[in-house]
């Protein structure tokens, strides 16, 4: 178990959110197709299951796309607010990449690198096609597409999350816990940022 990987992360905003917990079984090795990732294998007894190691991947997966838009705000003349908005995605994004793969290279699975987002596709994940309007739009246009896009990106996050969760025994062991609690606490947060800014964008 790797605490030391997430805590510097996400103590600070998390100090009144309580985690879920709960016992797990030791039982046989849980074998897995991931999401264009490779073969799962989880070790007998393991505190983790194969989804917890899916939901790290795929999430590495996802923040990395997020980076990759994130990026495009300055070279785009996004509006200073805008841009404040997507160095904080980039910047804490790349932090969680970083941990999310420590944790999965120190129980011994596959870490995919920040490519990995051209080779997978995760909920709320964009298209190539919605890639390229976004490249394409400067000022006020990019703007709007940013953030329609990115809530939609933040609210893919929440249904991995939520199937995290909704898989049994998954979301259990200490650290993917309170990562994904966090990425609930922050995305839904910035969704809401986010909403707000479009409200104030001028009209097209």
């Amino acid at each position: 178990m790797m605490m030391s990987a997430f805590r510097p992360i996400v103590i600070a905003r998390l100090l009144g959110l309580s985690l879920v917990v709960a016992p797990f079984a030791a039982g046989s090795a849980q074998e897995h197709s991931g999401h264009g990732v490779g073969h799962i294998t989880v070790p007998a007894g393991a505190p983790y299951t194969a989804a917890d190691v899916e939901f790290m991947q795929g999430m590495i997966a996802h923040h990395a796309q997020a980076i990759h838009m994130s990026r495009m705000a300055e070279s785009r003349k996004a509006h200073p607010r805008v841009l404040r908005l997507a160095i904080k995605i980039d910047q804490s994004q790349v932090t969680e990449i970083r941990a999310m793969q420590d944790w999965l290279r120190s129980n011994g699975q596959r870490a995919p690198d920040t490519s990995s987002w051209r080779k997978m596709t995760m909920p709320g994940m964009l298209t190539a096609t919605q890639l390229d309007t976004l490249e394409k739009a400067t000022g006020t246009a990019f703007d709007r597409a940013f953030l329609e896009m990115m809530i939609k990106h933040h609210e893919g996050a929440l249904k991995m999350v939520d199937d995290l969760f909704a898989t049994p025994r998954a979301g259990q062991e200490v650290d993917v816990n309170v990562f994904a609690n966090e990425v609930v606490s922050v995305q839904t947060a910035e969704i809401g940022v986010m909403r707000r800014m479009l409200a104030e964008l001028p009209d097209k």
